[in-house]
């Protein structure tokens, strides 16, 4: 499966479809030029036990460094990864 990204203007997403039909998909939205604010992550239930929200939330670590960004992560989801990963996504976190 492969994560795929979308942006238009101040949205965008990271998301993977699957047979043409999105079943993963994490956004955000953009402030100013250096804020990324991931605001909600959804992953359906046949993709359970994957690890494709922690890969998403990877992905948009990843852009942000690319990007020279800082992350705000409001969505749950988010937030309580980069509670876990601490230590490895600082770099980016406001």
């Amino acid at each position: 499966m492969q994560i795929e990204q979308r942006e238009a203007g101040s949205k965008g997403a990271f998301f993977i479809n699957v047979n043409g039909e999105q079943l993963a998909e994490m956004t955000y939205s953009l402030t100013g030029s250096d804020i990324l604010i991931i605001d909600h992550t959804e992953v359906d239930d046949s993709l359970r036990g994957q690890n494709i929200g922690m890969q998403l939330v990877e992905h948009a670590v990843e852009y942000a460094r690319k990007t020279n960004r800082k992350i705000i992560p409001l969505c749950p989801f988010a937030k309580s990864v980069f509670d876990r990963k601490k230590e490895l996504f600082s770099d980016v976190l406001r």
